[in-house]
């Protein structure tokens, strides 16, 4: 399925005017010229979802964990001690540090960072993962194609981490492990203002999404007495 079969299908799916996935991906020349950012990166999240690209550098993002958990530096050494002593994230750093241990974060495989609106793409090609903005009545449509076809326990998770971690981090490891998860995020408090009230992260790996693409139509999405009550829902409240 191609990238514009796919949009046509998510509309038919979900309705006309729900919100298209957010692809993102690594490369040597950015898509987008895109200033410094004080701050979480996802302040940027907005113009994306209006359909303005944006590219990311180590120079342009403006927050040390967002550096870190998207590839351009090692962790800082205040990190630890900034998410236990300061956010009240974690009960002590020690335990931070053992969290970041365990992510094993991915270093960035090229010069920027890129997120876009599938609806910019020619092609999934490049794209290493997808996030979904989904409210509650979305997310149920997502988690329940993603369950289509696997049995294991994590096929949708929730992990702790930031914002940046839960989407950038998980998704582009997940991708180049040529896993099955998708991930449920933006609990993070320091995210949510810059994320609707309603919504969630739902990231889908590409690794994922091309199996997925496979099952849409067989999954519940299409011709289904509940979903097709959900769907109309959704259109109505103008989710």
């Amino acid at each position: 399925m191609d990238n514009k079969t796919f949009i046509a299908s998510f509309r038919e799916a979900f309705g006309e005017n729900t919100q298209l996935p957010i692809a993102f991906w690594y490369s040597d020349r950015a898509i987008a010229d895109t200033a410094k950012t004080g701050g979480c990166f996802f302040k940027h999240l907005n113009e994306i979802a209006n359909g303005t690209p944006v590219s990311l550098t180590g120079e342009t993002i403006g927050c040390g964990g967002g550096k870190f958990y998207c590839g351009f530096t090692d962790m800082p050494e205040f990190v630890p001690q900034f998410v236990s002593q300061k956010e009240h994230y974690k009960e002590t750093p020690e335990m931070v540090v053992d969290m970041i241990e365990g992510l094993e974060v991915s270093k960035a495989s090229a010069s920027y960072l890129n997120f876009t609106q599938i609806d910019n793409l020619s092609s999934f090609d490049e794209v290493e993962a997808l996030l979904f903005l989904a409210t509650p009545d979305i997310l149920s449509g997502l988690a329940t194609w993603a369950f289509f076809d696997r049995n294991e326990q994590d096929v949708v998770s929730s992990i702790f981490g930031s914002g940046c971690s839960n989407v950038v981090t998980q998704g582009i490891n997940e991708n180049r492990n040529n896993g099955y998860r998708s991930f449920i995020g933006f609990f993070d408090p320091s995210v949510r203002p810059y994320v609707n009230p309603n919504v969630l992260s739902f990231v889908v790996p590409m690794s994922r999404f091309r199996v997925m693409l496979q099952t849409m139509h067989r999954s519940c999405l299409f011709g289904t007495h509940a979903w097709d009550k959900v769907r109309q829902r959704i259109i109505d409240s103008g989710q």
